[in-house]
């Protein structure tokens, strides 16, 4: 299975990062620690979004998309507003 996920810094709130995995578990506990060097300035992270496929190229494609400006509009719009005005622990992972 690949994987596409957005995760959000529980530090710095407005800080996402956008990426693809073939281990989702492993690479958000990769996030969280100092195996990450892209990552670990705004530690810990919290997955809000992914996305499962079981072709490569399509997950690779829906990464490229999901990093568009359209995409990253919609996300702030959408999907952070619904997430900050969720109750807390109450984040239903898409």
């Amino acid at each position: 299975m690949y994987y596409v996920y957005i995760i959000r810094s529980l530090e710095k709130k407005d800080e996402f990062y956008t990426w693809f995995s073939e281990n989702l578990k492993d690479r958000i506990e990769e996030h969280n620690s100092w195996k990450s060097k892209h990552t670990q300035k705004y530690k810990p992270w919290e997955l809000i979004f992914y996305s499962a496929f079981q072709d490569k190229k399509q997950a690779l494609d829906f990464e490229k998309y999901l990093k568009t400006s359209s995409w990253i509009a919609f996300r702030n719009k959408r999907l952070i507003q619904k997430l900050q005005v969720s109750p807390k622990n109450s984040i239903t992972y898409l």
